[in-house]
């Protein structure tokens, strides 16, 4: 039986995956105008006699499908699942993303359907499973913002000395873009070339804080665009506000410190059922089956997983302090 579920999951991939990579392969209609422009560049005959126009906005791309690409494009939550890869900085498309998820669901929950036969079973675990890639994103996109959070403080420094030197806070901006680490080098680079190519100040700083939703970079954006209208002493204003921020962060670290104790009994507490659980099914099978054979046993087994995920959650609670 097991060997029929796999034959029949590969049928399903090779019919769904190789007419997907066909579409994929073939040029989109974009792609052939913006060749057959380049051929009229280079000399060749155009058959209608008139310039094409070649479109030089930079546009996302929700599949390398063609006509998948535009129907994901008219869903709502298109733009801020894009927002969450560009900021977990992934090559990943929505698309991706999405049928990671759904594999990851429904492959699991079809072979142990097929091995226990229970759905009220095996449904939080293939739901695990599938929720694993958005969570993997999740955690890309935090470490990227603390990886920000923490050069931050010396892109300032550049920026204020760079100022103090004579610069423009524009030629500052780009100074930082080439010198400094990603992301903060990657993020402050765009700032700069879309003010190169004409976007004003304050919608640039706009589009970096969207990028970046972070509060410290929220700080500078509002202590440049004040210094913009009022006035005043920028390299100075700059040079506090990284002074601010290594203060913030170092307040944080203290606090995670003094925290960790806490979060590691919230771990201990959350797994330890879960382990004791496996390694008793290993010892007793009969006596663990009970828990997903009998009607009681698994009200007592959604219930147990219910108090540890708020358990869990109490604990998440108490130990994450704002700052």
């Amino acid at each position: 039986m097991t060997m029929i579920a796999v034959l029949v999951f590969l049928g399903a991939f090779v019919l769904v995956a190789l007419p997907a990579m066909a579409f994929a392969s073939s040029p989109s209609k974009a792609e052939r105008k913006a060749m057959a422009t380049l051929d009229s560049a280079l000399g060749s005959h155009v058959p209608d006699g008139r310039q094409q126009i070649l479109n030089l906005r930079k546009e996302k791309r929700a599949s390398t499908i063609p006509w998948l690409n535009r129907k994901l494009r008219q869903m709502e939550v298109l733009p801020h699942v894009q927002r969450l890869l560009d900021q977990a900085d992934t090559t990943w498309t929505p698309f991706k993303l999405l049928a990671a998820c759904l594999v990851g669901f429904a492959a699991p929950m079809y072979v142990m359907y097929l091995r226990w036969g229970f759905v009220l079973l095996e449904l939080p675990v293939a739901l695990a499973i599938g929720m694993a890639p958005f969570l993997w994103v999740v955690y890309k996109r935090k470490k990227r913002f603390y990886r920000f959070q923490e050069i931050l403080p010396e892109a300032l420094d550049m920026m204020v000395s760079a100022l103090r030197a004579g610069h423009s806070l524009i030629a500052a901006m780009g100074l930082v873009g080439r010198e400094c680490p990603n992301p903060v080098g990657s993020e402050f680079r765009a700032c700069f070339e879309e003010q190169n190519y004409g976007l004003e100040m304050k919608p640039a700083l706009d589009n970096l804080t969207d990028r970046m939703p972070l509060q410290d970079l929220r700080m500078v954006a509002t202590a440049i665009m004040i210094q913009k209208e009022s006035g005043g002493n920028l390299a100075e204003v700059l040079d506090k506000t990284a002074q601010c921020i290594r203060d913030q962060f170092r307040l944080k670290r203290d606090i995670r410190v003094h925290t960790a104790q806490g979060r590691l009994t919230g771990v201990v507490l959350t797994l330890l059922p879960i382990i004791l659980g496996v390694l008793i099914y290993f010892v007793d099978p009969e006596m663990m089956s009970v828990l997903w054979t009998k009607p009681l046993g698994v009200k007592l087994l959604w219930a147990a997983g219910i108090m540890v995920v708020i358990g869990a959650l109490v604990i998440r609670k108490i130990v994450n302090m704002e700052v």
